[in-house]
C-alpha cells in the first residue's frame, strides 16, 4: 500500500515557483529545488517528475492564477474601466521600492529565457496570453456598455494593446528602469489607451 505524502504540496510548489522566479530555469539546480522544497531527490521526482516537468507544473499553475486574477479583478470592479486601468498599472502597483518591478513576471521571464527552444513553454505562453486577452476583451466590452470607453473599436484589439503595454512595462521594470520613470510611463500608456470619455447624462448627478 502506497504511503501518504508527508508534505504540503501547495507549499512545495510555492517554494519551487519562487526559486525558479528568482534565479530562472537554467540557473536553478536540482539541489536548489531539494533545498527549498525540503524533499530529497527521489521524493521530489516521484511526486512531480524531473526538473523540466516540475517547472512546467509550476509555470502552468502560476499562469492559471494570472488569468484568474485578471478575471476576478474585472468582475469585482464597480466599473470595468477602472479594472482595465489597474491591469496596465500592475507592474508598478503596491511596491514603491520597485522590488516587484525588478523581479518581473514568472511567465514573461520564462518566455524570454526559454520560448525559442522549449515548445512547451511557448505553448503555455500563447495559451495564457490568449486567455488574458479574452478576459480583457470582455472587460473592454463591458466598459463600452457602461459608457466609459468609445464603442467604435473592437474589444479584442484594445485588449491586445492593453496586454502589450502591460508586458512592455513588465520588461522595462526588469531592466532596472527607475521606478518613478516606470510609473510615469505606465500612467502615460494608461491615459493613451484608456482615455476618459466626456461625461454623459447617465454619469451626471444633476439629472
Amino acid at each position: 500500500m502506497a504511503r501518504p505524502r508527508q508534505f504540503d504540496e501547495d507549499a512545495v510548489l510555492d517554494a519551487v515557483r519562487d526559486q525558479f522566479w528568482n534565479t530562472g530555469y537554467a540557473a536553478t539546480s536540482v539541489q536548489d529545488l531539494m533545498r527549498v522544497s525540503g524533499l530529497g531527490k527521489g521524493s521530489l521526482y516521484a511526486a512531480f517528475g524531473d526538473k523540466h516537468e516540475l517547472f512546467l507544473r509550476v509555470l502552468r499553475r502560476y499562469a492559471d492564477s494570472l488569468v484568474l486574477g485578471v478575471r476576478e479583478s474585472i468582475d469585482a470592479a464597480p466599473r470595468a474601466f477602472d479594472a482595465l486601468r489597474s491591469f496596465v498599472m500592475t507592474p508598478v502597483a503596491g511596491d514603491p521600492a520597485g522590488h516587484s518591478a525588478r523581479r518581473g513576471c514568472l511567465l514573461a521571464n520564462s518566455t524570454t529565457e526559454l520560448a525559442s527552444a522549449d515548445r512547451a513553454v511557448s505553448a503555455e505562453a500563447r495559451r495564457t496570453y490568449g486567455g488574458i486577452t479574452d478576459v480583457l476583451a470582455e472587460g473592454v466590452a463591458r466598459a463600452q456598455a457602461e459608457g466609459d470607453l468609445s464603442s467604435s473599436g473592437a474589444p479584442v484589439d484594445l485588449a491586445r494593446a492593453l496586454l502589450a503595454a502591460q508586458q512592455g512595462l513588465t520588461f522595462m521594470g526588469r531592466t532596472g528602469m527607475r521606478f518613478e520613470e516606470l510609473t510615469t510611463t505606465a500612467r502615460s500608456l494608461a491615459d493613451q489607451l484608456l482615455p476618459t470619455t466626456t461625461p454623459t447624462d447617465s454619469h451626471d448627478d444633476s439629472h
